[in-house]
């Protein structure tokens, strides 16, 4: 195995653990071809996921590897070295980690945009309706970590609410935010419209005016040495294109 090989293998294996998965999330490929390797932000991860499908049948042999975490922490891998073709991130910001450390080939292109929403369990045991909810007295709401998009944009937006939450924890991504809504361990969280979505029945997601000041748009880029330039574009292409935007826009994400 080269060095390569394992530093790729070593990393999507501490991804998944990020992630709270046994391995990566992907599709696999037919064996003995390419891999395209795709580092992308947790709350793409159904969209992406079904991309990668559609990728693979249209290039046969090739295997499409993703990692879904936080932006920020895949941001940093790359800028450490970490081996990866293509970088899809929730925010300007993260996206800036790489391009500034010289670690992107061309600049990035936004091609999906993404707005919050307070989630609650299905049976809303705390009676949620409204943002100015989520200051009351033992409630327990839950928030991304500020270092990761969702995190900076549920302050951006509380702030304009003119709300103050004492979040009962911070989580690594989007999708632990969920999560801990969806198993009851929360009363509420801030989640992107597209999240709540995909978790379908298990969770409401309510809708909030000041959420329109805070909206993520979504760049893409081809990681800079990336081991599968030519693969790299045809993805990126793929995600800017027909087929991309309808699955970005069955998924909830707007237009960039």
């Amino acid at each position: 195995m080269s060095k390569r090989t394992a530093a790729v293998t070593a990393l999507l294996a501490a991804l998944a653990a990020l992630t709270g998965c046994g391995e990566v999330e992907g599709a696999s490929g037919e064996g003995g071809g390419a891999t395209l390797t795709v580092f992308a932000a947790a709350s793409l991860t159904e969209t992406f996921t079904r991309l990668g499908e559609t990728f693979e049948k249209t290039h046969p042999g090739t295997d499409v590897r993703f990692g879904f975490a936080g932006s920020s922490t895949l941001a940093r891998q790359i800028a450490h070295g970490a081996p990866a073709d293509v970088f899809a991130s929730a925010s300007h910001a993260t996206m800036k980690t790489v391009t500034d450390a010289g670690d992107a080939a061309g600049g990035p292109r936004v091609f999906a945009t993404n707005r919050l929403v307070i989630a609650v369990p299905e049976d809303n045991p705390g009676g949620v309706r409204s943002v100015g909810d989520l200051a009351g007295d033992g409630l327990r709401v839950v928030l991304c970590a500020e270092q990761v998009p969702c995190g900076a944009a549920a302050r951006t937006a509380l702030d304009a609410a003119g709300v103050t939450v004492e979040a009962a924890s911070r989580e690594k991504d989007v999708k632990a935010v969920l999560t801990k809504v969806r198993l009851g361990e929360a009363d509420a969280g801030l989640v992107y419209r597209t999240d709540a979505r995909a978790a379908g029945g298990d969770v409401t997601g309510i809708e909030f005016a000041a959420a329109a000041g805070a909206v993520n748009e979504y760049p893409i880029v081809q990681v800079a040495d990336a081991p599968q330039p030519g693969l790299a574009r045809e993805f990126i292409a793929l995600v800017t294109g027909p087929r991309g935007r309808a699955v970005l826009g069955e998924a909830g994400f707007g237009a960039p």
